[in-house]
């Protein structure tokens, strides 16, 4: 048995800079772009192990075997989700099904800034929704770059506009892992982040569109805009808090796209944007091989098909995300793995918990009801349709597989990072720091979120990690747990564009390998800047406006 140390060093501040040296090398490797991500992530994880074993005092078997649960985790399901996604997105190429579903978008508008509303937001909003973790952004990221968008503004835009729906991710599962964690009412604590987010649904479709096409280029389509951003937050509220926590972003979506698609009827921008590069100095698509469009124009037969892969990928991982599929499969297709000399024998300790826990390791695979399995089962199905044979089909497979064999390993990496620091304690430690805010804790407490999503990639991991810590500090500030709790994961959907996962997925889908950096260097500031406008928001709830912090059971 091991208890995790907080402050080895007896200093707080210097126990959480030696805490910071690994997040911060992988950052900084992948910014300088000199270094490819995968081996950026294999340095980080070596710095990281050489932290918690040496610095932390951690037991080098355990800190093995943890990082080993977190290569694994990092395969499955995120790294499962990406190669799969990718396979359906290459097989549609291959068919010439995707340049007819390019025309077919194109003919609801052939505007680049309508199109980002559409797929970007809205429909990202959708996958965000079904399934998450990762999916969202190579979806969106894989139609914008078949629509001609440019490397860099495809993966870029993709990650800014994957935010506002991510705290009700994957059928809520967020949300279900803050309730775990804390014990709060998961209703409450899914109706305070609808009365959070709502605001930030508003802002990022115009952030988007300002980023894509500067100010000038924003306003000339500030109706759609509104349409697109009025149409998600005002059901994303009313379903948060009227109804429940799990369909916010599947019904706010499908009112978005719908709402979008007939304001287009009636209303067109005057000049039409037909850049597909972002405002500033974007040469990104010189680093790309020129990409044949075809010109003959599809039928309407052709344009009804080319939507069938897609809408097949909606139907199966949106059943696939639901919660009765899974608890009908899970029974019968669950192996659980307990990670021996890991499991149980590492104690989380106060203040970051209430009383000392031990921490689990179990490795659940449940390799039916993976999201990434729904998407290999939609690809299959999909080939079906398109005709492909089944020697073709599995060849096609393994190509996908060595395409994207560098992000797998730089994610089941990062993964790892993630997975050691949590095991730790080095996580913890970093939180601690945030938590030591006295008044502003409502700022930092929501940066924490910020933090803790920016290390796991992922607003439920983050949920888990910092969910008690939110709730043992608010309770002694005298502020309202479900309030912290929300502040959390409305803060963590911001850290979601720069985590260094999410950056790899978006690199991966747009087939820019070894640009991370510069995606990171893009999206960086936004992240910051959004973390930090939530966090003046949760302030002004928890000080200025506490009824709008009101708990109604």
């Amino acid at each position: 048995m091991w208890n995790q140390v907080y402050d080895p060093f007896g200093s707080m501040l210097l126990s959480t800079l030696v805490a910071a040296i690994p997040v911060v090398t992988l950052l900084f490797l992948i910014a300088t772009n000199k270094v490819k991500a995968h081996w950026a992530a294999v340095i980080a994880l070596i710095v990281a192990l050489a932290v918690v074993i040496i610095a932390f005092g951690m037991p080098t078997g355990l800190a093995l075997r943890a990082t080993g649960l977190g290569v694994v985790t990092g395969l499955f399901p995120i790294g499962w989700i990406i190669l799969n996604v990718i396979f359906l997105y290459r097989l549609t190429v291959e068919k010439g099904w995707f340049d007819t579903l390019q025309q077919s978008i194109g003919g609801i508008s052939a505007d680049r800034r309508i199109q980002l509303l559409l797929i970007a937001f809205a429909f990202g909003a959708f996958f965000e929704g079904a399934s998450g973790f990762g999916t969202p952004v190579a979806v969106t990221g894989a139609l914008l770059i078949g629509l001609g968008f440019s490397p860099l503004a495809a993966s870029g835009l993709s990650l800014i506009a994957n935010t506002a729906p991510v705290a009700y991710g994957a059928l809520g599962t967020p949300i279900q892992g803050l309730a775990s964690v804390t014990g709060l009412d998961p209703y409450l604590l899914g109706a305070m982040v609808g009365r959070q987010l709502p605001f930030f649904s508003l802002i990022v479709p115009f952030w988007l569109i300002w980023v894509f096409a500067g100010w000038r280029g924003m306003m000339q389509v500030w109706p759609a805009i509104l349409v697109t951003g009025v149409s998600f937050a005002v059901p994303q509220y009313l379903i948060s808090n009227f109804i429940n926590p799990w369909i916010v972003d599947i019904g706010a979506s499908i009112i978005s796209m719908i709402c979008l698609v007939a304001f287009l009827q009636v209303w067109q921008p005057k000049e039409l944007w037909l850049s597909a590069k972002l405002r500033v100095k974007d040469n990104s698509a010189d680093t790309m091989p020129p990409r044949p469009v075809s010109k003959r124009k599809a039928t309407k037969e052709e344009v009804i098909w080319s939507w069938v892969p897609w809408v097949i990928l909606s139907v199966v991982v949106g059943i696939w995300g639901t919660g009765w599929f899974k608890a009908w499969v899970n029974p019968y297709t669950t192996i659980a793995i307990p990670v021996e000399g890991l499991h149980n024998l590492i104690i989380k300790v106060p203040p970051v918990v209430a009383k000392p826990i031990p921490e689990g390791a179990v490795f659940a695979f449940t390799y039916l009801s993976y999201t990434g399995t729904g998407i290999l089962i939609a690809a299959v199905l999909a080939a079906i349709v398109m005709k492909f044979s089944p020697i073709r089909l599995i060849k096609a497979y393994f190509e996908t597989l060595w395409v994207v064999r560098w992000s797998l390993l730089t994610i089941a990496a990062m993964l790892a990072i993630g997975t050691l620091t949590r095991y730790s304690g080095v996580d913890a430690t970093l939180g601690l720091a945030f938590a030591n805010a006295g008044f502003l804790y409502p700022f930092f407490g929501t940066l924490l979120g910020w933090l803790g999503v920016a290390l796991t990639g992922s607003d439920t991991a983050s949920n888990v990690l910092f969910g008690g810590l939110q709730k043992i500090t608010a309770e002694q500030l005298g502020l309202s747990p479900i309030l912290m709790g929300a502040a959390n994961s409305s803060g963590g959907v911001m850290g979601k564009m720069i985590d260094a996962q999410s950056i790899v997925v978006a690199s991966t889908a747009t087939n820019w390998f070894g640009h991370e950096g510069t995606i990171l260097r893009f999206v960086f500031w936004h992240s910051i800047v959004l973390a930090c406008l939530v966090g003046v928001l949760v302030m002004l709830q928890a000080y200025v406006w506490p009824f709008s912090a009101m708990v109604i059971h």
